[in-house]
């Protein structure tokens, strides 16, 4: 069946709106600030056979979680023994595609006239689900096992209500309980939402009509983005990046290294080179690997388009067993963030080669600050505090860099200070922009800033996971690097510098701890300003 331009039009826009709506559905109900606040979660509407029909992007490397989570349901549970009313769970890295065991997929399917048709889907990141420390995030974990419960796909609601044995499973692995039952119930309550919306939809148009407009933009985009490459120049290009460690080898850099080779309209990032898997959680999944070079691929092309499962199906991405970029179970990977980042950049690097895109330094990647409390009997107050921080952004060739903004695959926000002072013993003492700290250039990177905590009772653990405090956000085309990022426990004394990858830090009643952020990279020679350029602002 063909479906005219306008209705095809209609239908993508009424996906991404049902996704939208979703999205904010998840972030209202949100009971952690993980989720509330810093809105580290995506959304999506999928295909029966587990393409991506839309994605409202927060994550960008979620679109390549949701197509293998579902693929790994319906491996586990055949179409015909999935019921209305089911809903489906999965965190496992290997068995399905979550970056880390606490960012949870829950799978809602969606049946027209008793035939499954579609799946809502959102990935969330939980506060706590066990594991060594607080907030399941061991920057020090070995496997996986020391990362918190991990569930394959598993069915945990029928008929709309939730598995008591499940949940009573999940609240006794986990340090906060509430917050995580809250927002897996928030998750199911956006998959219902979107089921809602979409059987409004299916009303309104018919089943053909709606699949037959979802194989048409998928082949659409899909097919804008190949006659994109075919302009690009034909041949080979690398890059590479460093990560600081492993968080367990420290001191020990680690190695990306991308080649990118375009021939026609194909175009294939290959990986091979890249360093052995991690002994430290530096690990990462294929599927993330190609979401972030699907992410890299959608910047080059300087256009908007609709995200969707015919841009994973442009490219080709090759990895090797074994590597810190296909690794083997049980390698760990809770700190993923940086490897995706460097996969990204080396990405840049490399494709920046064969194309006319705009050239661009690095930002700051992305962090985060887990705090543990100890929780006293009869406290409601929440036991987990989970923060994701940025930096300065990368300067390109046309514009400097931001101040304290996500970069790359991170889009989520800061933790307003009011909020942490309020839920959690933390006093924010100062929270400044580090002035000029951002790389020199004809375009300066965007500046890094500091954020300094008091603890305000005994028995706090904080742990790090961050990035680039040994190695610089690189600058590009004679522009500086930017600034290091830095840890330090007790700021206003004897302070101790610590690494990037830290656990279960003490802190009590008034001692502090203080992140300064790395700043971005510049782009362009200082010298060419006395030439008669100037600055953007």
């Amino acid at each position: 069946m063909l479906v005219d331009s306008i209705t095809e039009e209609i239908l993508n826009a009424s996906l991404a709106g049902v996704v939208k709506q979703m999205q904010e559905a998840l972030f209202r109900t949100g009971f952690s600030t993980i989720i509330r606040e810093s809105h580290d979660a995506s959304c999506a509407i999928l295909t029966s056979r587990g393409d991506v029909a839309a994605q409202h992007i927060v994550l960008p490397l979620h679109l390549g979680v949701f197509p293998v989570s579902i693929r790994a349901v319906l491996e586990s549970y055949p179409a015909d023994s999935i019921r209305e009313g089911d809903a489906f769970l999965v965190n496992h890295p290997y068995i399905g595609g979550s970056p880390h065991a606490p960012d949870m997929c829950v799978i809602v399917p969606v049946f027209v006239a008793n035939e499954l048709a579609y799946f809502t889907a959102s990935i969330a990141h939980k506060s706590d689900i066990g594991g060594s420390v607080p907030g399941s995030c061991s920057g020090k974990a070995t496997d996986i096992y020391s990362e918190g419960i991990h569930f394959p796909p598993i069915r945990f609601v029928r008929d709309r209500e939730i598995s008591l044995e499940i949940e009573a499973l999940i609240r006794a692995n986990s340090r906060s309980a509430e917050l995580v039952m809250g927002d897996i119930r928030g998750q199911l309550g956006c998959g219902w939402l979107g089921l809602d919306r979409i059987i409004e939809l299916v009303d309104k148009y018919g089943r053909d009509t709606i699949d037959s407009a979802i194989d048409q933009r998928i082949a659409a985009v899909e097919r804008t983005i190949r006659n994109e490459i075919r302009q690009w120049t034909d041949g080979s290009a690398s890059g590479d990046r460093l990560l600081d460690d492993d968080g367990v080898r420290v001191g020990q850099p680690i190695r990306i290294s991308v080649t990118v080779k375009k021939d026609s309209d194909r175009v294939v990032f290959d990986f091979s080179e890249s360093d052995d898997q991690a002994v430290g959680p530096a690990n990462i999944r294929p599927s993330l690997v190609k979401a972030a070079c699907a992410y890299v691929v959608i910047s080059s092309l300087g256009k908007d388009i609709t995200v969707n499962q015919g841009v994973l199906n442009a490219i080709e991405i090759m990895t090797r067993p074994g590597s810190i970029l296909e690794p083997e179970l049980p390698a760990p990977m809770n700190t993923y963030n940086p490897t995706v980042h460097a996969v990204i950049n080396a990405s840049f690097d490399a494709l920046g080669q064969l194309t006319e895109m705009v050239q661009r330094a690095d930002g700051s990647d992305s962090r985060s600050l887990i705090f543990g409390f100890p929780k006293k009997v009869g406290q409601s107050r929440p036991s987990i505090s989970y923060e994701i921080f940025a930096g300065g952004s990368g300067a390109s060739s046309t514009n400097r860099g931001l101040t304290g903004c996500h970069v790359n695959q991170t889009n989520g926000r800061i933790t307003p200070i009011e909020i942490l002072e309020t839920e959690y013993p933390l006093r924010i003492t100062e929270f400044s922009v580090l002035q000029n700290s951002g790389g020199q250039g004809l375009f300066a990177g965007g500046d890094a800033f500091r954020r300094v905590y008091q603890s305000m009772e005994d028995g706090i653990r904080l742990s790090i996971r961050s990035s680039r405090h040994q190695i610089p956000p690189r600058g590009v085309a004679g522009g500086e690097d930017g600034r290091p990022g830095k840890a330090v426990l007790y700021p206003e004394g004897e302070s101790q510098i610590l690494s990037s990858r830290e656990v279960n830090i003490p802190l009590d009643r008034g001692e502090s701890f203080a992140l300064d952020t790395p700043s971005g990279g510049g782009c362009g020679d200082l010298s060419e300003l006395s030439q008669g350029s100037s600055r953007v602002a």
